[in-house]
């Protein structure tokens, strides 16, 4: 598709008419004479676009306006300034966007202009492929997990192709190879949804590149590729402009790529795909331009647009609402697809995800290689994001250069966070044990339960002597939360419970607290403990997201409420987050266990994460969690016996987590055998 610019068959009216309005958008500016402070690698689209836009319409002013642009990035004589000039993503971006012009206009090119091009693309393709080679075990060279590899090798393997180089192309080759069978195959990105669309688009491109040139089709190779619309989705704010912000994100609204979900629709047809594409490229496109921090942004991806928009597949809305990622032990959660929808979205891993915090300390240990670069993870594990009513109510911080766990919906130790944090590399050089992880994971049917509990004791530093730090998470049916925290230490802690607003809470007469953003609501009620310390102050985030230009700064303020018991060995909090007015949340009298129903039985959760018993007048049950809702059948996790109302439903001889079906009940073989 690229090199020879043959989009799929069929009828693009649209594609086209973005590809030429894009073509122009910069005529009204004059070209840099000498390299800016700020990062260039918008002018590589600037002449791709143009450069397509007259092979598809013939139009001598589009080859003109190719010319202008190649022509200035050409006379520059490094490509990158502030940051590792001629090694990095200003000189990625720019080999394949100017190889891919030299491709596509060679023939129509003016002689000088074509033969300074080809010259240009030799230099810094040389410059780029011999820093590979002599930082192989450090930076980008072998960051296996990172947009900076991907970015970097895609521009060696384009410029490759176009110039012959085979040289270049077989290293990115085998780069590429590399990445994807250490990509988790679950499709997650522990970067964020804004570097993965800032960074998947060119492993995409590249494997373009390698079919067409190579014949060779590693699209499903490891799995990532084929997954990873699935992750993107389901970080999907209700209303589909905005993005949860796991991760280094630089905003709220930086997250599309209808390139990347078209191509991802026609690889592997996806009509959900086509349908964030078209939203994408269509009524969301303005806003997204305007409101994204990422530059160069969605616009210049007109090309791909054009060339791997597939009018065959079919577009369809999005239904699945439940999602686990294990890689990243990340849980979402929907109510449904409606603009006022509930989400919340819950996360636990290692550095990077379990694949890649693994994999790097054997790369460590038998190589002397560093290939898990941590810049953009972030102390959050245990964390959440809730949206509801077109609104962000818990929130994250975003994008920070000092990250803390201060600065997520987390708990504080004698008002310490993670241990070695308060820095931007927050996993680097720390002990391989100390890892999080989510355990008894539930995901319901389709608008049903969803359970998560996140152990981050590890987390924490040693002389805090944390044995046990829980977070149980459950997200009802109709989008409440109920947050179990369970903490042990060998001397006795003040422990904080944090939570982070983008608005201050509203204090209610009964110690209740309301978040309010806009006029979407949620109410906040605290069963445990009742003897607390609560303030609310201001944090400030700050960050510059990119070493390439060194003036950008980026800030949020954050609202943190913070829940802090006295000293004590053990800490239990149980919270209720309810989106929508008045709180209907009562707690449930538990002789073991802990309980709280919401609207006199209209759901009601029974929670008992480590010992596993519950024992109150209505259920009486050996499970981490028992939740029921009126006309649904129950859902248990990690269960072995379940009596409610007097009747057993489930008596086994292993743990079982699932739905419990009505009005038949498993018997103990079927259980063992779930």
């Amino acid at each position: 598709m690229l090199l020879s610019a043959t989009p799929p068959p069929g009828p693009r009216p649209a594609k086209e008419a973005r590809l030429l309005e894009e073509a122009v958008r910069h005529r009204g500016l004059t070209p840099p004479v000498t390299h800016p402070r700020a990062s260039i690698t918008w002018l590589g689209p600037a002449a791709s676009n143009p450069a397509l836009a007259y092979r598809v319409s013939g139009d001598p002013a589009h080859l003109a306006e190719c010319v202008r642009w190649t022509e200035a990035a050409v006379r520059l004589p490094h490509w990158g300034r502030a940051h590792l000039p001629d090694h990095d993503l200003d000189a990625g971006w720019l080999l394949h966007h100017l190889s891919l012009v030299l491709r596509w206009t060679e023939s129509e090119l003016p002689e000088e202009t074509a033969l300074s091009l080809r010259h240009k693309l030799l230099l810094q393709g040389r410059r780029l492929y011999e820093f590979a080679v002599a930082s192989e075990g450090g930076w980008w060279s072998s960051s296996y997990w990172q947009n900076h590899n991907w970015i970097c090798y895609t521009g060696l393997a384009t410029a490759g192709y176009v110039l012959g180089e085979q040289e270049w192309t077989e290293r990115a080759r085998e780069n590429l190879g590399t990445v994807l069978d250490l990509m988790p195959a679950d499709g997650s990105h522990a970067e964020g949804v804004v570097y993965w669309r800032y960074g998947v688009p060119f492993l995409a491109i590249h494997l373009d590149l390698l079919q067409e040139a190579e014949g060779v089709d590693w699209w499903d190779r490891g799995g990532f590729m084929a997954h990873t619309f699935d992750y993107r989705l389901h970080q999907t704010a209700p209303g589909f402009a905005f993005n949860v912000d796991h991760g280094d994100c630089h905003d709220r609204r930086s997250g599309h790529s209808a390139a990347l979900y078209y191509r991802l629709a026609a690889q592997y047809g996806i009509p959900q795909a086509q349908f964030m594409g078209d939203l994408a490229s269509g009524p969301l496109l303005r806003a997204e331009a305007a409101g994204s921090g990422v530059r160069p942004g969605i616009l210049p991806e007109a090309y791909l647009e054009h060339l791997w928009y597939d009018p065959s597949v079919a577009a369809a809305r999005p239904t699945a609402t439940r999602a686990f990622f294990p890689d990243l032990g990340l849980l979402a959660a929907r109510t449904s697809w409606d603009d006022d929808a509930t989400l919340v979205s819950f996360k636990a891993s290692p550095g990077g995800g379990h694949g890649a915090w693994e994999t790097s300390a054997k790369h460590r240990a038998e190589r002397g290689h560093e290939t898990l670069d941590q810049g953009h993870h972030h102390p959050d594990s245990g964390s959440f994001v809730l949206v509801s009513q077109g609104a962000f109510l818990a929130v994250d911080e975003g994008y920070s250069n000092r990250k803390k766990a201060a600065h997520h919906n987390l708990l504080l130790v004698d008002g310490q966070g993670y241990a070695d944090e308060d820095r931007y590399h927050v996993y680097k050089d720390i002990p391989f044990e100390r890892q999080a992880r989510q355990r008894d994971v539930l995901v319901g049917e389709e608008d049903g339960w969803a359970h998560a509990t996140a152990e981050i004791a590890a987390m924490y530093a040693p002389e805090l002597g944390v044995r046990r730090l829980d977070r149980t998470l459950v997200f009802t049916p109709s989008g409440r939360l109920v947050l179990l925290d369970l903490a042990e230490a060998d001397a006795p802690r003040a422990w904080t419970f944090l939570l982070q607003t983008d608005h201050p809470t509203e204090e209610l007469a009964d110690g209740d607290r309301l978040i309010r953003s806009g006029g979407a609501v949620a109410h906040v009620r605290r069963f445990a403990p009742r003897t607390v310390s609560v303030t609310e102050g201001v944090t400030e985030v700050t960050a510059n997201p990119t070493s390439s230009t060194p003036e950008l700064a980026l800030s949020r303020t954050l609202h943190t409420l913070r829940v802090t018991t006295g000293r004590a060995r053990e800490g239990l909090f149980l919270t209720t987050v309810e989106p929508g007015g008045r709180g209907a949340a009562e707690p449930v009298t538990c002789e073991a266990g802990h309980g709280v129903v919401f609207g006199g039985g209209e759901e009601s959760v029974y929670l008992s994460p480590v010992s596993r018993r519950i024992r109150s007048a209505d259920v009486v049950a050996d499970a981490a969690a028992v939740l029921l809702a009126a006309g649904r059948p129950p859902h248990v996790v990690a269960a072995t016996r379940v009596e409610v109302g007097g009747r057993v439903l489930l008596d086994a001889t292993h743990p079982f987590t699932g739905t419990l079906a009505t009005p038949g009940v498993p018997t103990i073989a079927e259980a063992d055998r779930a």
